[in-house]
């Protein structure tokens, strides 16, 4: 048994895991003017499967182990389908055929495909899977143009026998690259280069993506495409020749920039294909000989980008001498985090390719099909194997370059057209700056266009708006609780507070914190349990002038210490039942159930807090290094409350759930706007927060109108408040990347909140509704709209 090469076990190991698909299939369809003899085109067809074992081979198993078999000549009949069609309807038939999926056991992987427009003109779509390469193109056009003029003649074409064939080539790779066992052996050393060269590799590129990936892609896509000015090729090239480097190594330098810039870190992996014919017995061949490379480029240091071009000429020329191993094995031996959502190693992979000043018998335009006009007819499939392959093509005319093209096709699962056409843009854009100024740092060239700085600077940054009152929070809750005095303000299980309560306890607690030094510019620490008591202090903090800082009674004892000793804290508010829990600290002791509260007055202390004075401080979890505490002022809390209740519409009717532990800043943005709202801020019971399911329940069954929730926790709630909301009308959300749209019908505002602790808790906010509808995306300048279409990305 002949077994598979490493190429081709790789597209099969794919599709045992994946199923069968379209991702790995080649088309190429070729234009026939003239008066086209069918039987002749059948028989030479034939002609051209005999002569390439590679196109009538199955691919079997057994034992576990796959294996070719070559199908004798006689029995190599190709399955022929002939349809009519319109010119306008070309290129959706064309990409339907693409999409149909090979059962490798059973097809031969070649499929003829006639396409009729009219009497004198056709169209031949032939579909390879793994039994050809891009490069296999100009070997089977050729042939098939030859053995169509001999049986147009009536006899048979008369070739040279080729010198080897496919099967040959998968026993000599084996025996040529030898066992990882025997350490003189060329796979032995070649995988040792890149266990080096590779060691560390980012699991991923780090391309900006406009959706996170599914845990299963569906390997669907469409492309975009840019072309470059001639003036821009001819500099490229003149570049590349200072620095004894290809064009191929100046545009990787730059994919490896921008992606930098775009925030990928300094360690980028790109992947790349030779044609894997290095031997001159194999260059007439059709076969799938293509390997994959990956290319690393280093961009620490911030280097000039001439300086960065010349490292990519260095680790590529290495590539490119150690390329004999195939991908799947070097995949094998690095054993990289494995996972169906992404490709290992590399996402993006980049190509050149040059057209224009040939014969055209690599691609088929102007071959001889005895009489009949060829040329090559683009065809779109709507599958990919990568997040982002990006194909520069060269063009040239009379031996002068006219610019390059930009062909970028990209996965819909995870990317949109206009991301793709803008990155495209800031490609050429790096380009041009890159070549006037290449001794400039590549963290300092220009990427953004006049309208996109514009956008940056000037609109996006349009964002001041009149602000209804500069009053500090505590007092907009204090008209509250003249205003609607018996209205509750904090509802928990174990007893409620309405405003005019929660107003009388803060301000004696103020009173007393003022009495023991607080005052603008102190910080007093609050280590107390969930519930109306913890409000109570908070509230008294804001009154007296000081800063509240939150000190989680969950904690452990080192990081409160550590708090209270950072921060300075002057007093501790805490209760009797916690005082054991309390480390041992320079800060005075107050407690909350202190007989002395009620001797101090239950108006509102005269304190003047300015705009800039401290409100609270919130430290930082320390996951990224020593945990830091971020001062937030008066005038951005007010700021924070004032947008909310106006951009959401709070009022006194509105009922807020408090599930967010004291110590995470998005408390700040649960408690304080529904309090100066007028509205009730609700707390669950403790237990209520470790069971997802319960605290659902009573989001529905409590009335609760408002909820934060943390994006893992809001992931696993969504469904069952989509279907069950209860009175629920506003759901905010924030923490981390929110990994599924809500579906259609969603009964409430979902809003996607996120901001840094230091910008007090939103800097930015966008409400979701359901994943935008699928719409057609074929290659043609007018999307179809044909019922039903499965080739989408999403508007």
């Amino acid at each position: 048994m002949i077994p598979l090469s490493y190429a081709q076990a790789r597209i099969w190991f794919y599709e045992q895991v994946a199923g069968a698909g379209s991702a790995y299939n080649l088309p190429y369809a070729l234009r026939l003017r003239g008066d086209l003899d069918t039987a002749a085109l059948r028989s030479a067809l034939v002609d051209v499967l005999i002569r390439h074992e590679a196109l009538r081979t199955l691919y079997l198993v057994a034992a576990g182990e796959p294996y070719q078999r070559v199908v004798p000549a006689a029995q190599a009949q190709p399955v022929w389908t002939v349809a009519g069609c319109t010119e306008p309807g070309l290129t959706e038939h064309l990409a339907d055929a693409c999409n149909l999926p090979f059962d490798l056991t059973t097809d031969l992987p070649i499929r003829p495909h006639l396409v009729r427009l009219g009497p004198r003109e056709h169209v031949l779509l032939v579909m390879h899977h793994i039994a050809t390469d891009g490069w296999s193109l100009g070997p089977l056009a050729r042939d098939l143009a030859a053995a169509y003029r001999a049986r147009s003649a009536g006899t048979e074409p008369a070739w040279e026998p080729l010198p080897v064939q496919y099967t040959d080539y998968t026993l000599w790779q084996h025996e040529l690259l030898g066992s990882v066992n025997d350490p003189e052996s060329l796979l032995s050393q070649q995988l040792a280069h890149w266990r080096t060269a590779l060691d560390g590799l980012p699991e991923e590129a780090g391309l900006p993506l406009d959706r996170p990936r599914p845990a299963t892609p569906s390997h669907k896509g469409t492309a975009v495409a840019l072309t470059s000015s001639a003036e821009l090729h001819r500099r490229l090239l003149g570049f590349a020749r200072q620095h004894n480097a290809t064009l191929f190594m100046v545009v990787q330098a730059a994919l490896a920039t921008l992606m930098s810039r775009l925030g990928a870190g300094t360690d980028i992996p790109l992947g790349t294909a030779t044609a894997g014919r290095t031997e001159d017995e194999l260059e007439e061949l059709v076969g799938f000989f293509v390997n994959t490379l990956v290319l690393r480029t280093d961009l620490s240091g911030d280097p000039s980008f001439g300086e960065l071009v010349d490292r990519v000429r260095e680790s590529d020329l290495l590539a490119f001498a150690n390329q004999d191993v195939p991908f799947e094995r070097l995949v094998e031996e690095l054993n990289p985090v494995r996972s169906l959502a992404r490709h290992p190693l590399f996402q993006i992979m980049l190509l050149t390719q040059r057209s224009g000043n040939g014969d055209g018998t690599g691609d088929g335009t102007g071959l001889d099909f005895a009489g009949l006009a060829s040329e090559p007819v683009p065809v779109g499939t709507d599958a990919v194997k990568f997040d982002l392959t990006l194909a520069v093509g060269e063009a040239y005319r009379d031996g002068g370059p006219v610019g390059l093209r930009l062909n970028a096709d990209f996965a819909t699962d995870v990317l949109d057209p206009a991301s793709v056409r803008r990155l495209l843009a800031q490609l050429l854009r790096l380009l041009e700056a890159a070549l006037a100024d290449p001794g400039r740092p590549i963290s300092r060239l220009d990427l953004l266009s006049a309208e996109e700085r514009h956008t940056l600077l000037v609109e996006w940054n349009d964002t001041a708006h009149p602000l209804p009152d500069h009053r500090p929070v505590h007092e907009l809750i204090a008209d509250r609780a003249r205003q609607t005095p018996a209205a509750t303000a904090v509802e928990h299980p174990d007893g409620s507070l309405d405003y005019a309560g929660l107003d009388t306890r803060a301000n004696r607690l103020a009173h007393h914190l003022i009495s023991l030094g607080a005052g603008p510019g102190r910080l007093v620490g609050i280590f107390l349990d969930r519930g109306p008591d913890r409000i109570v202090a908070l509230l008294a903090v804001l009154k007296s002038g000081a800063a509240y800082v939150p000190l989680d009674v969950s904690y452990p004892p080192e990081r409160v210490a550590f708090i209270a000793e950072d921060a300075g804290l002057s007093l501790v508010v805490t209760g009797q039942q916690l005082l054991e829990r309390l480390p041992q600290s320079t800060a005075e002791v107050v407690l909350l159930d202190d007989e002395a509260l009620s001797a101090h007055p239950v108006t509102a202390p005269e304190v003047a807090v300015r705009p800039r004075d401290a409100a609270y401080v919130i430290y930082t979890s320390g996951s990224t290094g020593r945990p830091k505490g971020v001062v937030c002022e008066h005038a951005a809390l007010g700021d924070l409350c004032a947008w909310m209740v106006r951009h959401y519409g709070l009022d006194r009717a509105d009922r807020a759930s408090q599930l967010v532990t004291p110590g995470f800043d998005s408390a700040v943005v649960e408690l304080w706007p529904v309090l100066a709202a007028g509205g009730t801020a609700c707390l669950p019971s403790p237990e209520l927060l470790d069971d997802a399911e319960a605290l659902t329940t009573w989001i529905t069954t409590a009335g609760i109108t408002v909820c934060f929730m943390p994006t893992p926790r809001l992931e696993v709630a969504l469904d069952d408040l989509t279907a069950n909301p209860g009175a629920l009308r506003l759901l905010y959300l924030g923490g981390d990347t929110l990994r599924r749209w809500p579906a259609p019908g969603v009964p409430f505002v979902l809003s996607n909140q996120y901001g840094p602790t230091e910008c007090t808790v939103a800097a930015t906010s966008a409400e979701l509704g359901p994943e935008p509808a699928p719409v057609c995306c074929r290659r043609s300048a007018a999307p179809p709209t044909t019922p039903g279409c499965t080739c989408w990305t999403s508007t």
